[in-house]
């Protein structure tokens, strides 16, 4: 799993107590941890700062099945984003520090250990798009991009705002499975089509599977079934989920992205992986933090 570790500072919405706990891709390799099948380990590829390095690796070791040999400490500060919620959804993001962006001669003998990567952009930093297109061409394993934060640039105060994304067709190419929300996937259409279409019709860039998260309303995918212009169907879904009246949504397209894709490896037909994935953000809803998520998946949401 390639992304970036955040530590994040949540302000809910409402004057309620902040936190500060591990975020960003956290809630990814909890989640992973947590629904991949056994004899699969989570093996996160990441660049955390010198000044957070010893609790970063404290937390990977505190999470069974993950193998922390690929993060590399760098001498820029972690990532720290502060979340300000103004309700429930709608929150502002206001980032410090950053890591830098992986090249491909350094990214390749580490994903070259993995048999399926999930890439998480969580800074919007992780790879340009020609690294990522050397490893489409690279990778023979199944790839999985969660493209939220490359819909995010960056203000001079560090607040982070929506933009849309160059060549969207072309990093959506690169995966074989895509993970986009509903405000992103508006960005990346040239047509203002609604979340189903843009599913079905960015199919036509190549990945297998596209999904559309919704927020409190669930998600929709799209997802081809057979090889050959014979033989290729689309075939579309959707699920929902069920909110509770108070929780914490950070870190839940995170959580849901991973749990699906863990579910996918382990044969699971899409529809099937959506509704286990929605059960994992659910969960992940009422509790703050990724600290401690991995418990609480594992014991309290069942396969």
């Amino acid at each position: 799993m390639l992304g970036t570790l955040v530590w994040d500072r949540i302000v809910p919405a409402g004057g309620a107590a902040a936190i500060e706990a591990w975020g960003g891709m956290a809630y990814a390799v909890s989640s992973a941890a947590a629904s991949l099948d056994p004899g699969w380990a989570v093996l996160p590829i990441v660049k955390v700062g010198a000044d957070l390095a010893p609790e970063a690796l404290r937390y990977f070791e505190g999470i069974p099945r993950v193998d922390g040999s690929c993060v590399t400490v760098v001498p820029e500060p972690n990532n720290r984003v502060d979340l300000l919620y103004r309700d429930r959804a709608e929150r502002t993001e206001r980032l410090s520090g950053g890591v830098p962006s992986w090249g491909w001669p350094e990214l390749e003998p580490l994903v070259h250990r993995c048999d399926a990567l999930l890439v998480n952009f969580i800074s919007g930093q992780e790879l340009d798009l020609r690294t990522c297109r050397s490893l489409r061409a690279a990778f023979d394993g199944p790839l999985f991009g969660d493209l939220h934060s490359l819909f995010l640039g960056v203000e001079p105060d560090g607040t982070r705002v929506p933009r849309p994304l160059d060549d969207a067709g072309a990093w959506i190419s690169c995966f074989d499975v895509i993970q986009l929300n509903e405000s992103e996937a508006g960005l990346a259409s040239s047509s203002g089509a609604d979340p189903e279409t843009f599913a079905r019709d960015a199919l036509g860039a190549d990945p297998r599977t596209v999904v559309v998260t919704l927020g409190a309303r669930g998600a929709v995918w799209a997802t081809r079934r057979g090889e050959g212009e014979a033989g290729a169907r689309t075939v579309t879904g959707s699920v929902t989920i069920r909110v509770p009246r108070q929780g914490d949504p950070t870190g839940c397209g995170d959580v849901w992205g991973a749990a699906f894709f863990a579910r996918l490896l382990a044969g699971d037909a899409v529809d099937v992986a959506a509704r286990f994935a929605t059960g994992f953000a659910e969960r992940n809803v009422t509790h703050r933090g990724a600290e401690g998520l991995y418990d609480i998946l594992t014991h309290e949401v069942s396969l």
